[in-house]
């Protein structure tokens, strides 16, 4: 087994990510992005996770009801203004 698949942290065999939980797959891009600053300050760091695990949701669920607002918002757990809020913030409307 090479050394790009091993886990840099305890020399296991790194997880495929699709055995990760989204949970995982967070906290691991999250400490990418601690490692890619080098030691470099970070900030607005909550808002920015945010809008980058937002959009995404938002676009996948809008595809999954087939653009269908109402569905959409009843999936999320937002009421419709919110969510017609959300998709024009991120350019999804």
């Amino acid at each position: 087994m090479d050394q790009q698949s091993m886990d840099k942290n305890n020399n296991k065999p790194a997880a495929d990510v699709s055995d990760l939980t989204l949970k995982e797959c967070v906290r691991t891009a999250i400490d990418q992005f601690f490692e890619l600053l080098d030691g470099q300050p970070a900030s607005d760091l909550y808002d920015m996770v945010l809008s980058e695990v937002e959009a995404p949701l938002l676009e996948v669920v809008m595809k999954h009801t087939r653009d269908n607002q109402s569905k959409a918002s009843e999936v999320l757990g937002l009421n419709r203004g919110t969510l017609r809020k959300k998709l024009k913030q991120y350019d999804l409307l």
